[in-house]
């Protein structure tokens, strides 16, 4: 079974961290859990890691911007054209803030030996609006493009 830190991500946010459940308050069962579900331990200790390290990241407040982001050549390698774009989409449509997408972009950036696809980047949009308090619309709307309820794109 080729699993990867995305999958342990997922496989968290989806049975703990949507339900607001502490997962930390008893890691070992969760640990348990996951190695039962079939995950390695290597990574589990990844996604643990991961998730940490978001909880570092400080409180998002929301700002207004006319700036641009230019996305360095080290992004661009890890987050692809159809990535780049989808945080263009998300900050223009106001689900992501400036602020917001600069996590997204260093969550991603973390994970760079991993493969970054369009869908993953939408889960790791997810769970960072997740990890930041206050912004429940933004939060609800990227649920419904993570779970192809809203379109991306006009056609």
């Amino acid at each position: 079974m080729k699993e990867d830190i995305f999958d342990v991500l997922i496989y968290l946010f989806e049975n703990y961290l949507a339900d607001e459940i502490n997962m930390l308050a008893d890691a070992d069962s969760v640990l348990d859990e996951l190695k039962q579900a079939g995950f390695n331990s290597t990574e589990i200790n990844k996604a643990f890691d991961w998730l940490e390290s978001l909880s570092e990241e400080p409180g998002i407040i929301p700002t207004l911007s006319s700036a641009f982001r230019i996305f360095s050549d080290e992004e661009q390698k890890v987050l692809d054209i159809e990535c780049r774009n989808l945080l263009l989409f998300l900050e223009h449509n106001q689900i992501l803030t400036a602020d917001s997408r600069e996590i997204v972009i260093d969550r991603a950036m973390a994970l760079k030996d991993e493969n970054i696809t369009l869908d993953r980047l939408k889960w790791l949009v997810l769970m960072i609006l997740l990890s930041q308090p206050g912004d429940d619309s933004a939060f609800s709307r990227m649920e419904d493009i993570v779970y192809d309820l809203t379109p991306t794109a006009l056609h």
